[in-house]
């Protein structure tokens, strides 16, 4: 197949053209920067373009930028990112901007060659591949925002100021209610998100954790 690579790390992207060239591939660009990136794709129109979603000169976005700007120049293009970090917001956006021929990996599975060449295989194919890890972060969000959905707007009201530093008696003057409600209030969220007695002294901490990741 016809391959684009954009990456910042010298390794990673000279790697990936040797190791592409010699399994017979064609590489028919291999770049740093994210304003090179979509005249290159425009050019050559590749069977799968695999970028890094931070690129120079921001170090943002610039690489998912240039893969959304192509794919909109060229249905359906196959591409694959590669990203150092999860990073849910640019994970969603890839997902969201349609599933077909699209790929998401952590840069440590480039170092496992079959497994990233089967996932290049199968995002050029019209397939979507997505990194174990990604997935598990998105799955571990999304049943916190589930488990958040079983709370009154009270109890919302008290776990946000609850996450902001706030004590009971603190919340109960600024809802204007009595601490004793505060306090039946927050034996609820505990009982609703299950952060049991049994799970020990840490009960406040795991329930605002579960409000920030939604």
């Amino acid at each position: 197949m016809r391959v684009v690579i954009a990456d910042d790390n010298a390794f990673i992207r000279e790697g990936l053209a040797l190791m592409l060239s010699t399994v017979g591939h064609e590489v028919c660009a291999v770049l740093e920067r994210g304003p090179d990136v979509l005249p290159a794709l425009l050019e050559h129109r590749p069977d799968l373009a695999v970028l890094d979603v931070r690129l120079p000169p921001g170090f943002t976005d610039e690489g998912l930028r240039a893969a959304a700007a192509a794919r909109a120049e060229i249905p359906g293009l196959p591409v694959l990112m590669l990203s150092q970090y999860v990073e849910h917001a640019y994970a969603a956006e890839l997902l969201a901007g349609g599933a077909s021929g699209v790929g998401y990996l952590l840069k440590d599975r480039v170092g496992r060659i079959e497994e990233f060449r089967d996932a290049m295989d199968r995002v050029a194919a019209g397939g979507t591949v997505m990194d174990p890890e990604v997935v598990s972060q998105l799955m571990a969000r999304r049943r916190a925002a589930d488990a958040l959905d079983v709370l009154s707007p009270r109890e919302r009201e008290v776990l946000a100021l609850m996450a902001e530093g706030h004590g009971n008696g603190a919340i109960a003057g600024k809802l204007f209610i009595a601490e004793t409600s505060v306090n039946k209030h927050v034996g609820n969220i505990f009982a609703r998100l299950g952060l049991s007695a049994g799970t020990g002294d840490h009960r406040r901490v795991r329930a605002v954790l579960a409000y920030l990741n939604a």
